[in-house]
């Protein structure tokens, strides 16, 4: 179990240390910004989805603690290539993997971001783990508000 717990935490850093498809994107058509005021957690999601629903773009800008910047970095890789209907299923098991009260589920099906399946035993990191996918519904739905976790 240790073993498992170092590498979900080497991949974090990994991920923190050296983000994937950060920086911004020409040819975006959704993008949205979000803020996590108790950590300081920033992120900007940009995206470019075509006529089919198909997220052929994604990257992500900002500055945040080492959950937060893994989870964009993570997110921006698992989701690019996928159907935006795919999407909202991901984001809604990957919530309920870290922020539910319920009984815990086990992460399958979320390939890579199953190393956020700990983060729920920390509360105050939720929000961390979740700002980049509010965010990113924020974008798909076109809405033009800041996110905010409070």
């Amino acid at each position: 179990m240790n073993d498992i717990r170092e590498l979900y935490q080497d991949m974090i850093l990994d991920h923190s240390r050296s983000p994937r498809n950060y920086g911004p994107l020409d040819r975006e058509n959704h993008s949205a910004q979000g803020h996590n005021p108790l950590c300081g957690d920033d992120v900007s999601i940009h995206i470019y989805r075509n006529s089919a629903g198909v997220i052929e773009e994604i990257t992500f800008e900002g500055s945040g603690c080492a959950i937060s910047t893994a989870s964009a970095s993570i997110l921006t890789g698992v989701l690019k290539g996928r159907l935006e209907e795919d999407v909202r299923l991901i984001f809604s098991s990957f919530r309920k993997m870290v922020a539910d009260d319920g009984e815990v589920p086990s992460g399958e099906g979320l390939g890579k971001l199953a190393v956020f399946s700990g983060v729920r035993q920390y509360p105050a990191r939720i929000k961390c783990a979740t700002l980049c996918w509010h965010t990113l519904i924020q974008a798909l739905d076109g809405k033009m508000e800041e996110v905010s976790t409070e």
